[in-house]
């Protein structure tokens, strides 16, 4: 299912929301539906060993691991 991200005109809030076909955008704050959906960034997903890691983007070794694509646990 897609998430948006929609802003309302009249609180001035974002959020985000699961929509689907056809259902109407009600902002979860104040119930107005005047709002817009804005731009959003797409996720991505990575495959280990399709970016290249240098040391300088790897967490310090007395940290915890960043995620799971991180560069200590490959």
């Amino acid at each position: 299912m897609p998430l948006f991200e929609y802003h309302c005109r009249d609180c001035d809030r974002e959020y985000e929301l699961l929509v689907r076909n056809g259902e109407p955008v009600v902002c979860p704050e104040c119930g107005s539906a005047d709002c817009e959906k804005l731009l959003s960034v797409p996720a991505a997903r990575v495959s280990r060993g399709s970016l290249p890691v240098t040391s300088s983007s790897c967490p310090p070794p007395d940290a915890p691991p960043c995620g799971p694509g991180c560069c200590r646990l490959m």
